[in-house]
Order: structure tokens, then C-alpha cells, then sequence
């Protein structure tokens, strides 16, 4: 067995062994080397574990030919002895393509797992992903929650290979005599992950020195430990805070990263959409703490009205 193999194998068999006999699996397959390498490696272990693997892929019907792609997933599929669901998604462009695409799959994903009664989706990201993930969050000028890049395990959802780089689930793919699917998309550098891949990180690599995407996705772990605690941290205030009248001096006290995901909590408590606030627009409710000049409240998405009354916050919606 090769080394790919071998480490690909024990990444899966980690969290199978989560499981308990009987249990169903899904793994999402798009035909790339990191979803068929991924599959692969879950074939071979599941059953070991009597766990029942089933695949799916996603039809987001952007391309011409993507009916046959799917196609040719499930028969790869088949080779593996996985059963594979093919879920096609029309995708409302809202949020940029790749956003809105995303939000499809992952509204698909759900869908096909809560009818197999799956109790755990395996997703095919690597650690050449998750370095994408913490540049564009850099550009972005995001905090430490999005520079944390991808958890290993959200919910039911679980990326494995983080640890895994795509070379490695090339080299199995081949060394295993899988057809890789190569998405056009991929290379279309109108979409900034691929700029990302094809021209930031080996600017970086040429101009810094090799191991960029490594220690990238190590940062992206050690924000993830920081974000967790924070996040703790954040949550045992607020479980003793009333969100909609909130103590400015009380509030006044705490370092600014606690204090900013209790605003963010009360706002989203008073009825703002979620993802709808952004670092711009605490920026005025902080003030209202810690720059008190007599300004006025701070209207923010939603409706939401907050308004600094005696030493309090007052949190309402119109």
C-alpha cells in the first residue's frame, strides 16, 4: 500500500471510528481528485466499521455537460461498490457564483443526507483548501472566526483531509487508476479562489519561500483554538446579560473581542438578518460604550435601532 494510501486511509478511518455500526454515511463527489480520493478511502474502511457509505453528487447544471459528469460519477462510483445519489440544483445567483453555488450545494447536501437519515457528510477539502480559505479571509480583512478557515467537523458535515494536500489525493487517484475530473471552473480566474490557487500562493511561494499553504493552514488551526475560546469566553457573559439592555460600563470593562461578539449576539437577538452585520457596523455601537460623546443611536440591518439611554444599551427593532 502506498504512503497516500496509507495516510488517506487512517485520515477517514479517524472519524468512522465516530460512528457505530449501522450508521450511514454520505460522502459528496464531484469527480475531482479530492472527492474520489476521499471516496476511495471510505470504501475500504467503512464496511470494516459495518457502517453504510452511500455517495452523492451534485448537478448544479452551470455547464453543458454536466449531466454527463454526474453520470460518470456514479459509474466510478460503482467500481467502489458506493450507491450514489445524483441531485440536481438550480442555482439563483444572489451573492456572486461561487457564494450562491456554494449555498445550493450545501442546501442539496442536507437535503439527500436528511432523506438517507445519514448521521455524518464527509466533504473532500484539503489543506491546500483551507489555505485558500485563510488568504481570502485576509483579503476580506476578516477576524479571527473566518482566518480560522474550515473545521474539521460542523454538524454533520466532516473534512477529513485537511491535513491531506491535493497532491497527495492526485497521486492515489492515479496510483489507484481513477479518472479525475478536472471543473473549468477551476481555471477560470474570474473567481478569486482560483486566482488564489493559480497566482497568489505560488507568488508567495516563489518570493517567501516553499510551505506557504503549510503554514497557512497551521494558522488557520491555532485562530480556530483562539476563535473556541473567545467564542467560550463570550457565551458565559452573555449567559448572565439581558442582550436588549445591555451595561455599558459593565460592557466597557471586557477586552474589545468579547465585547464585540456580545454586540454581534444582541443584535442578531434583536432581530438583524443572520450574516448580516459586518466589523463597519460595530464600529458605531462600540462607540456608544467607549467613545460616549451624546451621538445618536446606530440603525443597522433588520431594523434594528440601538441607542445608548442612561449609562444602558437599548437594543429595538422599528
Amino acid at each position: 500500500m502506498s504512503t497516500n494510501a496509507l495516510l488517506i486511509r487512517s485520515a477517514v478511518r479517524t472519524w468512522l471510528e465516530k460512528f457505530e455500526a449501522g450508521d450511514v454515511v454520505l460522502v459528496a463527489v464531484s469527480g475531482g481528485a479530492d472527492s474520489l480520493a476521499l471516496a476511495y478511502a471510505l470504501s475500504l474502511e467503512a464496511p470494516k466499521l459495518a457502517i453504510q457509505l452511500r455517495a452523492v453528487t451534485i448537478d448544479h447544471q452551470l455547464q453543458s455537460e454536466s449531466a454527463v459528469q454526474a453520470i460518470k460519477v456514479v459509474d466510478q462510483m460503482k467500481t467502489l461498490g458506493i450507491e450514489t445519489t445524483v441531485k440536481k440544483v438550480m442555482v439563483e445567483v444572489i451573492d456572486g457564483p461561487e457564494a450562491s453555488a456554494r449555498k445550493a450545494r450545501y442546501a442539496a447536501l442536507d437535503e439527500v443526507g436528511n432523506k438517507l437519515n445519514a448521521s455524518g457528510i464527509f466533504l473532500g477539502h484539503t489543506r491546500d483548501d483551507q489555505a485558500e480559505t485563510v488568504l481570502l479571509g485576509l483579503a476580506r480583512g476578516s477576524g479571527t472566526r473566518s482566518l480560522s478557515g474550515m473545521a474539521a467537523h460542523t454538524g454533520k458535515y466532516i473534512r477529513p483531509l485537511l491535513a491531506i494536500t491535493r497532491k497527495q489525493t492526485e497521486d492515489l487517484c492515479r496510483e489507484t487508476g481513477l479518472h479525475i475530473w478536472n471543473d473549468p471552473h477551476n481555471l477560470d480566474s474570474s473567481f478569486a479562489r482560483v486566482r488564489v490557487r493559480t497566482e497568489a500562493i505560488p507568488t508567495l511561494e516563489n518570493t517567501i519561500g516553499p510551505g506557504i499553504s503549510e503554514a497557512l493552514a497551521r494558522s488557520a488551526e491555532l485562530l480556530r483554538q483562539d476563535a473556541d475560546a473567545l467564542d467560550a469566553w463570550a457565551v458565559r457573559e452573555i449567559g448572565q446579560l439581558v442582550l436588549h439592555d445591555l451595561d455599558c460600563a459593565h460592557l466597557a470593562t471586557l477586552p474589545g473581542a468579547i465585547r464585540s461578539r456580545i454586540i454581534r449576539a444582541a443584535i442578531y437577538a434583536a432581530g438583524a438578518p443572520s450574516g448580516s452585520i459586518s466589523a463597519e457596523h460595530l464600529v458605531s455601537v462600540e462607540a456608544l460604550i467607549t467613545a460616549w460623546s451624546g451621538q445618536g443611536p446606530s440603525h443597522l440591518p433588520g431594523g434594528v435601532k440601538v441607542e445608548r439611554f442612561s449609562g444602558r444599551l437599548s437594543l429595538l427593532r422599528n
